[in-house]
């Protein structure tokens, strides 16, 4: 099987910012409080005439435009999200038909929230092989203020709006590892009918506990598969859920601290969208460039982790 590498990359987030001070207006919260514990400082959320399908089709085009390929040269359509539009439907059809892809090609929605757009990654390298096609694109897109119970002050500060996407093409001499797993069970959790809510709910104390535990385990795990350590690598790039999270997977590594990119203070935790999001930040800044090595890891509801040792090829 051939490995896939990221040649293009782009992000969308919503215009309205949500500061720590908006929130505390509605919520019994203060700036203090949620800075200290986060490192979330603001957040955007859609307004009326946004959306996670406007925000998705804008991140997507905007990787497309920067790969320089033409629509019909896409092979594949990805898309990961816990926060669609539509129960069908897929968000990736929607992007499908919005770029003007063409019509017989594999897409589809990957759900396996925070960890989404890994899994995608990996989805796309096996498609791209198993269909005889060369590139995808891949997308992590949400909405998440929709899901927001407004009166609970330990989950609402946590989340915001956003997409990211990234063209990917198969390649011969590509250095690529991955690791996937998951859990099993409701340690994080959408409630969903047979719970009696629509929110997001999330047991704080019991995510640090895993994500501080998993993020280790797969970045050896990643070291042992392509011969490349963080030292390695231009950038680590994790889901950005919580500052104090990357923190302390820095000192329990004993790792360069420079080396672990975070946002989270600018956008909060954008679930699927918060690697790729990150990824098109450090491409726009030129803090990699064509040829350099990245890790990735994702961690999130289901329990689900996700890992990836990827080059950035550059167009």
């Amino acid at each position: 099987m051939k490995n896939i590498e990221i040649i293009s990359t782009g992000r969308a987030v919503p215009s309205k910012v949500v500061t720590n001070d908006d929130l505390a207006k509605i919520v019994d919260t203060n700036d203090e409080w949620i800075s200290t514990r986060t490192g979330i400082r603001e957040r955007r959320f859609c307004s009326e005439e946004e959306s996670a399908t406007t925000l998705a089709v804008e991140a997507a085009r905007k990787a497309l435009e920067a790969s320089q390929l033409a629509p019909s040269d896409i092979g594949a359509c990805i898309c990961a999200t816990i926060s669609g539009d539509y129960a069908t439907p897929s968000m990736a059809c929607l992007v499908q038909r919005e770029l003007g892809l063409r019509e017989p090609i594999p897409t589809l929605d990957v759900n396996a929230a925070c960890s989404g757009f890994l899994y995608g990654i990996e989805v796309a390298r096996g498609l791209l092989n198993g269909c005889g096609e060369k590139y995808a694109l891949v997308v992590g897109c949400e909405q998440l203020s929709k899901l927001l119970d407004m009166t609970d002050r330990s989950t609402c500060v946590l989340f915001g709006d956003g997409a990211g996407a990234a063209v990917v093409r198969l390649s011969e001499d590509a250095t690529y590892a991955s690791t996937l797993g998951a859990r099993g069970g409701f340690e994080i959790n959408v409630e969903g009918a047979g719970h009696g809510s629509s929110h997001i709910h999330m047991q704080g104390q019991e995510v640090f506990k895993f994500a501080t535990s998993i993020i280790p385990v797969c970045i050896r795990q990643l070291q042992e598969k392509s011969g490349l350590s963080v030292e390695n690598v231009s950038r680590v790039v994790c889901h950005q859920a919580n500052e104090r999270i990357i923190d302390s997977v820095v000192r329990r590594m004993k790792a360069d601290p420079g080396k672990f990119y975070k946002n989270m203070d600018r956008f909060g935790n954008t679930s699927a969208a918060s690697v790729p999001i990150a990824l098109d930040e450090l491409v726009e800044k030129g803090d990699i460039k064509a040829g350099d090595m990245l890790m990735m890891v994702g961690f999130g509801a289901g329990l689900t982790w996700a890992g990836a040792v990827i080059r950035y090829a550059g167009v």
